[in-house]
């Protein structure tokens, strides 16, 4: 654990508070009211606007959040090290900046759709956790991921079939999922990325 305080700071922070903070509102569920994204309340009160940020760092239930925390863990504090790889120290505030952005764009799609709709809440860290997975995936697109967690594939390929099926599902918004912040996320991971790095694009493609 020290080793991961050491080397990767800003993941572990994110890693422990997301888990810290989302148990105790398992515990305390009166808190999930204040802490979630309403765009409804946000358009009309902008002193709400700190829940783009606390929306993630609450989870609807216990496979939610360990869902987003194995995806982190397993994507998250490997990114960071490689930004410290390619930037030194500097590395660490880009990371967090990744994070935060995409957590800030990821939800700014669904606040214009549902600013009229007082009974929309959303919550979780899926956006900036599919920002972290597709910014890991442009450096390292043949890595093997699991879709479903089961069914082995390259990681390039795992995005195509992720981004058309958040398109998909968008579109059907029938299952009490935001699957917009899941695109948005993954998008501006992609973007901020390349805006740091954009000799990943290069990278990208001469991996094939």
């Amino acid at each position: 654990m020290l080793n991961y305080l050491i080397t990767t700071p800003v993941a572990s922070v994110i890693f422990a508070l997301t888990i810290a903070v989302s148990l105790y509102t398992f515990s305390n569920p009166q808190y999930f009211s204040k802490l979630m994204l309403n765009p409804y309340a946000i358009h009309r009160d902008k002193s709400r606007l700190f829940t783009i940020f606390t929306s993630g760092l609450v989870h609807k239930d216990w496979m939610h959040l360990l869902f987003n925390m194995m995806t982190f863990y397993f994507f998250g504090f490997s990114l960071e090290a490689m930004f410290v790889q390619f930037s030194g120290p500097t590395g660490h505030f880009l990371f967090a900046g990744l994070y935060i952005v995409s957590l800030v764009l990821s939800d700014l799609p669904t606040i214009m759709q549902q600013k009229n709709n007082p009974g929309y809440f959303s919550l979780g860290a899926s956006g900036a956790i599919c920002a972290i997975l597709f910014s890991f995936i442009l450096f390292q697109p043949k890595a093997t991921l699991g879709l479903f967690m089961i069914i082995p594939m390259p990681a390039y390929l795992f995005a195509f079939l992720f981004l058309g099926y958040c398109i998909w599902a968008a579109k059907k918004a029938n299952d009490h999922i935001n699957h917009d912040a899941h695109l948005f996320g993954a998008l501006s991971g992609l973007a901020i990325t390349l805006l740091m790095y954009p000799w990943a694009f290069r990278h990208f493609i001469s991996q094939f």
